[in-house]
C-alpha cells in the first residue's frame, strides 16, 4: 500500500487524486486539526488516518503494511518567528519519515524544494542538480530547513535506505486558493502596481505529481531531479497574471530600498494589529534574486512534457474567478 504525508495539502492532494484515478489505492495522513480537501472527501479508495510526522509513535502505526511512501509534508513560511517551527517540521519530522521507511524497508520519494539548491556553478546560467546549497547570513530560515531535511534523506540514503528525491519550483495551480503561490494571484488580482527585478523558476501541480508517480515507478534511487516547467522573471509573471484576470499589470518596478522600507513598515504594522507582516525582509530578498534552473534531468529520463506556463497561469486565474462566482 501507499503512504502519502501531507495529503491535505496543495500537492499531497493532487498527488492522491492521480493515484486513484489509476484504481490505487492509498493511505492518506491527515493531523487532527487539517480539513479534507473536497476534491478527496468523497474518494473510497483512501484510508485517511489521523498521525503527526513529529510524533513517532502514531506515525509508526501508519507505516504498517507500506511498500513506498511520498513525502510532502512540510511547512513553507518566510516569517522569521516560524524558524523554530520550520526547523522541527522540516528536519526533524523528515528524519522521523526516513528512520521508519529505512527500519521497515520501505521506498520514499521525498519532495525538497529548489530553495535547497545552491546558486548556478561559476560560468553557468541555470541551477543543476550538481549546484550545492551553500550557508551566508542572508539565508531565510525555509531554505534552511528544507536543505537539513534533504540532508536527512541522504543520511538515510547512505545508510541504505531506497530513496530519490524532487527539487520542486514555485508550483502553481487552481487547487492553492489564495494560500501559498495563490497569494501571488491575489495581490495581482487586487490591483499590485509593483515588480521587481528577480526570477525564478514555476511548474504545474499537476506536473509535479505525474513526475513523481513516474519517478516512484522508475526505480531510480540515490539521486534527485529539478521539477520546473519555465523560467520566468517577475514582470513576465505578474502580466500574464493579470491577463487572466483581466485588470491592469504592474507597471512599476520596486528598487531595493523601496522594499527595504515596505518590509520595516510592514513589521511595525504587524506590532500593532497583532497579525503577521505582510512582507518581511526574507521574502523581500528573495524577490530580488534570480533563480533559474534547468529541467533536462528530469526530461531526459522520464520524458516527461511540462504544460506551458502561460496555460497553466490562465487556467489557474479562470479556476479562481469562477471560485468567486460560487
Amino acid at each position: 500500500m501507499i503512504l502519502v504525508t501531507g495529503a491535505t495539502g496543495f500537492l499531497g492532494a493532487e498527488l492522491i487524486q492521480q493515484l486513484t484515478r489509476e484504481g490505487i489505492r492509498v493511505r492518506a495522513l491527515k493531523r487532527t486539526t487539517s480539513l479534507i480537501p473536497e476534491l478527496l472527501v468523497t474518494e473510497p479508495l483512501i484510508e485517511w488516518v489521523v498521525a503527526d510526522i513529529n510524533d513517532p509513535a502514531t506515525l509508526e502505526e501508519a507505516f504498517e503494511g507500506i511498500t513506498q511512501v511520498y513525502h510532502c509534508a512540510a511547512m513553507v513560511s518566510f516569517h522569521p518567528k516560524d524558524k523554530e517551527q520550520l526547523l522541527k517540521i522540516n528536519i526533524e519530522g523528515t528524519s522521523n519519515v526516513v528512520n521508519l521507511c529505512q527500519e521497515k524497508g520501505i521506498r520514499l520519494l521525498h519532495v525538497s524544494s529548489v530553495a535547497a539548491l545552491g546558486n548556478p556553478k561559476k560560468g553557468m546560467t541555470l541551477i543543476t542538480e550538481d549546484d550545492y546549497w551553500v550557508y551566508d547570513a542572508h539565508v531565510h530560515a525555509y531554505a534552511i530547513s528544507k536543505y537539513e531535511g534533504e540532508m536527512e534523506v541522504w543520511r538515510g540514503i547512505a545508510e541504505g535506505l531506497d530513496a530519490v528525491i524532487v527539487n520542486p519550483s514555485v508550483i502553481i495551480g487552481a487547487n492553492a486558493g489564495f494560500e501559498g503561490s495563490g497569494a501571488i494571484f491575489k495581490l495581482v488580482k487586487e490591483g499590485l502596481s509593483y515588480y521587481t527585478k528577480g526570477a525564478t523558476g514555476l511548474v504545474d501541480v499537476r506536473d509535479v505529481a505525474t513526475a513523481m508517480i513516474a519517478l516512484m515507478n522508475s526505480g531510480k534511487s540515490e539521486d534527485r531531479f529539478i521539477l520546473s516547467s519555465e523560467n520566468y522573471n517577475y514582470q513576465t509573471l505578474f502580466s500574464s497574471i493579470a491577463r487572466g484576470f483581466g485588470v491592469k499589470a504592474p507597471a512599476k518596478e520596486a528598487k531595493a530600498w523601496m522594499l527595504g522600507i515596505a518590509w520595516r513598515a510592514a513589521k511595525i504594522i504587524s506590532i500593532f494589529t497583532g497579525k503577521p507582516a505582510a512582507l518581511t525582509s526574507d521574502a523581500a530578498r528573495s524577490s530580488l534574486n534570480e533563480s533559474l534552473y534547468s529541467n533536462d534531468k528530469i526530461k531526459k529520463t522520464i520524458g516527461i512534457e511540462f504544460r506551458p506556463l502561460e496555460l497553466s497561469i490562465a487556467e489557474t486565474c479562470t479556476a479562481l474567478l469562477n471560485r468567486d462566482k460560487n
